[in-house]
């Protein structure tokens, strides 16, 4: 069995995480410790990946242009007759393959999951952006795909409105349902990654042997419980309470994404203990991050600083000091060391938010209050996206 260089026992933070840090707890959780012996199993999966969405992405995309097969997919998804041959017979293909309704499919539990993604309201916007993608920036493999596509030069303004785009309109109610927003940027996201995969294999000087395939099979699944256990700790880490059949319906609602994305069924959890195993066995047997890592986390880190949002430069530099905040308080001084961050002491003012998330949520097992505060949550995100999207929009102006 071939084995890529990247895997390899973490020794650095990772290995920090497990026995110092948030995955103490995690391991509690669970009957025993998971072995690590067993990991070698999900090798294979380092070299596996979307075939059908790459088939449909040469048939589709590579003929038409990467904007105009986006657009075939949009209108497909609303209305399959609105697509001429050829191009309809290479959608009809891919579009048979998905089952939008899985037998083992719980839409209702799924509900709850969107519900406890709402009801994080701007809190949760911060741990993904804080503790999910900047803790993801620790591993040098998963992140190698965005090195080779140029999303540094491409800043991380625009790869933080993008992620943000997608996240709330997925999160929104029913938005997963057939011909919904939420569906179709799911399926527009599966094109992104398979078009990037090609294009690095083609393109790039793409090392097989020590990355394994760009975006495989088990990389996907590292993003999917980033969004969805690890989500769930960071939420947690802000005093948020989360009642047991949230836990269930986040995991659900991401296996149902997972299995839109093309991720393998085999690989994605129905529980919050097969969720740590995963998590477990892919973060202790990833290399530890590069130069790229760091390269990746200073222009997270700087993001405020280039965005259009505050308007005022002394907002900005504010805004940086927050978020630094929040990465050392979610992620712990190790990794933030590690990731070569800042430090801060200004940005301690963002505590304020924790203690506030502590008393609005102390009543959140009541229905009613619940209610109200997925309400409230969800408002406060609409409000994110709408900032992203209209400063990123004049800053892409600028530039143009």
């Amino acid at each position: 069995m071939e084995i890529p260089s990247r895997f390899k026992t973490n020794i650095s933070s990772f290995h920090h995480y497990w026995t110092m840090g948030a995955g103490v707890g995690l391991l509690e959780k669970l009957q025993q410790k998971p072995d690590l012996n067993q990991a070698k199993d999900f090798i294979p999966y380092l070299f596996s990946y979307d075939e059908l969405a790459d088939t449909l992405v040469k048939q589709l995309h590579q003929q038409v242009g990467f904007t105009k097969g986006q657009q075939l997919i949009k209108d497909y998804i609303a209305d399959p007759t609105a697509v001429a041959a050829p191009f309809k017979e290479a959608l009809d293909v891919f579009f048979n393959q998905i089952d939008p309704s899985p037998s083992w499919l719980d839409w209702e539990l799924l509900e709850s999951g969107i519900d406890l993604s709402q009801r994080a309201g701007l809190s949760g916007l911060i741990v993904l952006r804080d503790y999910c993608l900047m803790g993801g920036y620790e591993s040098a493999a998963i992140n190698k795909p965005l090195i080779y596509t140029g999303a540094l030069k491409k800043g991380a303004v625009k790869r933080l409105a993008d992620t943000v785009d997608f996240w709330v309109d997925v999160m929104g109610k029913g938005a997963l349902r057939r011909n919904q927003i939420g569906f179709q940027k799911v399926i527009e996201t599966r094109m992104i990654h398979s078009f990037s995969r090609i294009n690095i294999l083609a393109k790039t000087n793409w090392d097989k042997t020590e990355w394994g395939i760009p975006l495989n099979h088990w990389d996907m699944l590292a993003t999917n419980l980033g969004f969805s256990l690890v989500f769930m700790v960071g939420l947690q880490r802000m005093k948020f309470q989360i009642i047991p059949e949230e836990i269930t319906g986040l995991l659900h609602l991401w296996k149902y994404i997972g299995h839109l994305l093309g991720i393998p069924l085999q690989l994605l959890p129905d529980t919050e203990e097969q969720a740590i195993e995963s998590l477990y066995y892919w973060t202790m047997t990833q290399k530890e991050g590069d130069a790229d890592s760091k390269l990746l986390a200073h222009a997270l880190q700087e993001e405020p600083i280039v965005a259009y949002y505050p308007e005022s430069a002394l907002g900005r530099k504010m805004m940086r000091e927050i978020h630094l905040y929040y990465n050392h308080y979610l992620l712990g001084s190790y990794s933030c060391r590690i990731l070569g961050l800042d430090t801060t002491k200004i940005g301690a003012i963002a505590y304020l938010n924790v203690l506030k998330n502590k008393m609005r949520n102390s009543k959140a097992k009541l229905a009613q209050q619940r209610h109200l505060l997925i309400k409230k949550g969800r408002a406060e995100q609409l409000e994110v996206k709408r900032i992203y999207l209209t400063y990123n929009k004049r800053a892409n102006n600028k530039n143009q």
